[in-house]
């Protein structure tokens, strides 16, 4: 099982449709909210090299914000990514 980490803020609609396309992929996921958490904050930053909201590691490996993991998705790579299963019926 793949380690997925996102890092958050609240009333941020990228991490809303995010966790959403997340969920929908039956992927648990550890959420770190920064909204009010400095030192989380610090530490995304550092591990992204980047400020905006969401940022999504896979087993430690940054793949970016909501529109890299659509773009993953779409090209079908999350799925190899995490191992997922094909839903049945496809």
């Amino acid at each position: 099982m793949k380690t997925v980490e996102i890092y958050t803020k609240n009333h941020c609609p990228y991490c809303w449709r995010a966790k959403e396309l997340l969920r929908i992929k039956g992927v648990d996921f550890q959420e770190i909210d920064i909204s009010d958490n400095s030192e989380k904050a610090l530490e995304m930053r550092q591990r992204s090299g980047r400020q905006t909201v969401p940022e999504i590691f896979i087993d430690g490996r940054l793949i970016g914000g909501c529109d890299e993991l659509f773009e993953l998705d779409e090209r079908g790579e999350l799925a190899r990514i995490l191992a997922l299963s094909p839903p049945s019926g496809e």
